[in-house]
């Protein structure tokens, strides 16, 4: 059931904070990350698309001709103990607008994700 969730990614507004919206757009879709750091909030739209030999793998992939910096969203799911499930997920930015202090930011958002994400994949989540 975590499969599932994660490698759908019109889920993730519902379980992973800083995606705020995903809307899907031709053979991909149209993500809007964002944080709030402070009294600043960022936000970024990018198309992404799933790549071709992972389900669970999704990296940008813009249709407008230019050059832009990779992002790459990827989950691997694994059995972990008779009834556990282990995801495991990286995400990837290779612009220069790395803020001080997103790293946490991050961190922090992936464990309020996890419960949310329990419930979606368990069928509990309203």
């Amino acid at each position: 059931a975590v499969r599932q969730v994660v490698a759908d990614l019109t889920t993730y507004p519902a379980w992973l904070g800083v995606v705020a919206a995903v809307v899907p757009d031709g053979d991909g879709w149209l993500v809007d990350i964002g944080a709030r750091l402070g009294p600043l909030r960022r936000t970024k739209r990018v198309r992404m698309a799933r790549a071709a030999d992972d389900a669970l793998r999704f990296e940008r992939q813009e249709d407008d001709g230019r050059a832009h910096s990779p992002w790459v969203l990827a989950g691997t799911v694994a059995p972990e103990g008779r009834a556990g499930t282990r995801l495991t997920m990286h995400l990837y930015y290779g612009g220069g607008l790395w803020a001080p202090g997103l790293d946490r930011l991050l961190r922090d958002e992936v464990r309020r994700a996890l419960p949310r994400l329990e419930r979606l994949a368990s069928g509990r989540f309203t």
